[in-house]
């Protein structure tokens, strides 16, 4: 049991996931216990959600009037990793509201079974210029459906 009180979920399997991406660690990357630090997943998650939106036309960092900003975001570790090593990152939606996505994404080993950490990132979707919760444009929505996976 978790300090919670409620039982530590194992790692996912790649089908819990809908897009990858490769990724490579950095020297810089490596805490001095020799591993991948803890931060670096979150740059790593975030990295897979931002560029997912802005290769699909969705985001547009400079200029897009509706944003995605972080409300709460999470990770839960299996395995180690470090620099010099490939990666991969997958992606899904897990959940969709009206003006809220929560994202699961997941750190792979190149072809990996499961993932090696997992987490979560809610973004909520504002207007740019006034910082006030909208809903989803369409069209993400339309996309964040398309990439939609199961628990």
């Amino acid at each position: 049991m978790s300090a919670g009180g409620s039982a530590r979920q194992g790692p996912l399997p790649r089908a819990a996931f809908a897009v990858f991406r490769p990724v490579q660690t950095r020297w810089a990357d490596n805490d001095a216990y020799g591993h991948l630090n803890n931060v670096v997943y979150y740059a790593l998650f975030d990295s897979a959600v931002n560029a997912w939106l802005v290769e699909h036309g969705l985001l547009s960092i400079a200029d897009s009037p509706v944003i995605g900003l972080v409300a709460e975001t999470g990770c839960t570790y299996f395995s180690s990793a470090a620099f010099p090593e490939s990666l991969e990152t997958g992606l899904a939606v897990a959940r969709l509201g009206t003006s809220s996505v929560e994202y699961r994404i997941g750190v792979f080993r190149p072809g990996g079974p499961a993932a090696i950490a997992q987490g979560r990132f809610v973004h909520v979707h504002v207007e740019r210029e006034t910082g006030r919760p909208v809903a989803i444009p369409e069209a993400a929505r339309a996309a964040m459906e398309a990439i939609r996976r199961g628990p």
